[in-house]
């Protein structure tokens, strides 16, 4: 198993900062990504100007390319898979939308009007949401395999494409050999999933696993990190180690980075929570 140190780790910083940090709490990689990624891209920095504070330190993936129209999105994996390949990072995270739950919350309330100008993907749509994801998916795939790398897709845990079984779903209409999944805890574990429907994934369709936690989410309401996942790796409801040995008995052995959106933790020592989340890491990975 490898360790690498996601984004939301070291919360406020910068891109250049993510390095430092992961560097310095001892991990074997980064997870890079948006918004601070485009927003070191919009600043006019490249992706050879981060190579000399990597100097080899890997980065395990780059991500988000989240669904959107499709010029919007067309372009956003095309920025993601030319900084992936700069980089030398394996993937690209693609996640389901709409990537805002407030889309969702608005549907199910009633709320969403036919003119609001919001992306929502599938929402309202849901018997053709996976197709529409598939369809995506597979652009996304097309313009990474240009570039070398692969794409790992995560469903939203408010997404109407947020199951196991609808992912594998769409991996096997997408057909190609380089696209893969993101098991989060976080997402599966909201959706309904368990540590046996993960255990009973193929390990080498796995590229990556989000070690994160959350409080539970109130029967009916739509989930979303601002309340349920405000929480230390280890301070929720999640039972972490059911899940790393789920993944663990897949055959995985692969990338394994915590993830976290804990408002008071973000105003921490960043090198410190970074070190801290390692160190409960490596215990559960033991």
């Amino acid at each position: 198993m490898k360790l690498s140190m996601n984004s939301t780790v070291a919360f406020h910083g910068t891109t250049l900062r993510d390095v430092q940090v992961a560097r310095a709490a001892g991990y074997d990689g980064v997870e890079l990504q948006t918004p601070k990624l485009f927003r070191y891209l919009d600043a006019g920095r490249t992706a050879e100007d981060l190579l000399p504070a990597l100097d080899g330190f890997p980065v395990s993936g780059v991500g988000a390319i989240q669904e959107a129209p499709d010029d919007e999105f067309v372009a956003d994996a095309s920025r993601l898979a030319a900084f992936a390949e700069a980089v030398r990072a394996p993937f690209v995270q693609m996640c389901t939308g709409p990537v805002d739950p407030e889309v969702v919350k608005d549907h199910a309330a009633g709320r969403l009007r036919p003119d609001d100008p919001r992306f929502r993907a599938g929402v309202g749509r849901e018997s053709e949401a996976v197709s529409d994801t598939a369809r995506r998916v597979g652009i996304a795939a097309e313009i990474a395999a240009d570039h070398g790398v692969g794409i790992y897709l995560e469903p939203l845990g408010w997404s109407p494409v947020n199951r196991v079984d609808q992912a594998l779903e769409i991996l096997e209409r997408v057909d190609r050999p380089n696209v893969r999944l993101c098991v989060d805890f976080w997402h599966f574990w909201v959706s309904g999933d368990t540590p046996d429907d993960v255990a009973k994934l193929p390990g080498d369709l796995i590229a990556g696993v989000h070690v994160c936690d959350g409080l539970p989410v109130a029967p009916g309401d739509v989930p979303d990190q601002v309340g349920s996942r405000n929480v230390w790796i280890g301070g929720g409801s999640i039972p972490l180690q059911e899940w790393i040995d789920a993944c663990r008995s897949t055959g995985y052995d692969g990338w394994y980075c915590p993830e976290i959106f804990s408002r008071k933790v973000a105003e921490q020592d960043d090198v410190e929570v970074a070190r801290t989340l390692r160190g409960s890491l490596q215990m559960l990975l033991a």
